[in-house]
């Protein structure tokens, strides 16, 4: 069975209770999702975003842990280009010894912000160019061998966190395949790279100490309701939310609407539609005809779920049928499996001469 995973941005919705609301549900989606038996819960770092609660993303991290209790919790991911490596070992490597064996660290090249957000930071652009270099930096301040460098990240030197490289293009999986680590694609919003990057690396894979074989996730909007259509109703929240960032004025997640087209242009609808091709919305029914395929093609080895929605209730009941959905995907697997493997009945060969 296809493990299922979790990324939330902890959307501030538009009427909420703000950020506080937005990180006690993010609290309660991760014990439903640990309750479900799924396999992750990643937050991401964004700033500047009005409507996204996980600026602070190790903190927020070190929240989801502190409520769960064998849910793995990680990045997904943090910025590296914002931050000075040794300050993210001492992070995660804190993280790592108040939750042994529960902590990811997911690292991206963006800055996922403005320019002006970037010198805020102190950080500037050109940091990008330099993440192969402080990855590099980063990974020589986990474990025994960091005790005996000059500088040492305490308590990093004592643990172990399991690296995840994420991408939206090739960059990502060619650095993730040079150094054998695992890949995850963020094709909520990037889906015309997924399978070229995918296939490099498959093909560029190198074992590494840590992995011996590529290991892929990817990141998809998946929104499951009881009908299509209070499904799509549902998605409308997020794809609002596209389209406002888009236009320069991002804000809180707004309510779900009947008709989106009242509110977007048709140029607006046709960027969402193709921007968010790797978006899967609807009844389980529906989500089973249409995640079945694409999986086949794809296969990654883990699904991680991107769930935008308004309304926490709904949100958290996406989620139960998400897993419902899992379900029927194994089953379904299983049986094919099973068909495959049983041998046709052939009739006895023919020894008689004529």
């Amino acid at each position: 069975m296809i493990p299922f995973s979790v990324l939330d941005l902890i959307p501030i919705v538009e009427g909420g209770g703000g950020a506080p609301a937005a990180l006690a549900g993010a609290l309660q989606l991760a014990r439903h999702a640990e309750a479900l038996g799924l396999r992750r819960y990643w937050v991401a770092e964004h700033h500047n975003m009005p409507g996204i609660a996980s600026a602070a993303t190790a903190v927020v991290i070190g929240h989801i842990a502190a409520g769960t209790r064998t849910i793995r919790v990680g990045a997904g991911g943090i910025m590296l280009p914002n931050h000075a490596p040794l300050v993210i070992a001492e992070q995660f490597g804190t993280l790592a010894a108040l939750y042994p064996g529960r902590i990811d660290l997911g690292l991206g090249r963006a800055p996922g912000t403005d320019a002006q957000t970037v010198r805020a930071l102190r950080r500037d652009f050109a940091a990008s160019d330099r993440f192969a270099e402080d990855l590099e930096e980063l990974r020589g301040y986990f474990g025994a061998a960091a005790a005996e460098q000059p500088i040492r990240a305490v308590p990093a030197m004592e643990v172990e966190v399991p690296f995840w490289l994420l991408g939206s293009s090739n960059y990502g999986a060619q650095l993730a395949a040079m150094l054998g680590l695992p890949f995850a694609f963020a094709a909520h919003f990037s889906p015309e790279w997924l399978m070229p990057a995918l296939a490099l690396y498959r093909q560029l894979f190198r074992p590494s100490a840590t992995l011996r074989q590529p290991y892929a996730m990817v990141c998809v909007n998946l929104i499951a309701a009881d009908t299509d259509a209070a499904a799509q109703r549902l998605f409308s929240s997020h794809q609002l939310a596209f389209v406002r960032l888009r236009r320069g004025r991002p804000g809180r997640l707004p309510p779900p609407v009947d008709d989106i087209g009242e509110l977007c242009s048709a140029e607006e609808l046709a960027l969402v539609r193709h921007s968010m091709q790797a978006s899967f919305v609807g009844s389980v029914d529906t989500l089973h005809d249409s995640l079945a395929p694409f999986l086949r093609a794809v296969q990654p080895d883990e699904l991680m779920i991107h769930v935008m929605v308004y309304d926490a209730v709904a949100r958290l009941h996406s989620l139960t049928l998400s897993a419902q959905l899992r379900e029927r995907l194994a089953a379904a697997e299983r049986e094919s499996t099973h068909a495959s493997d049983r041998s046709p009945l052939r009739p006895p060969e023919d020894t008689h001469t004529r």
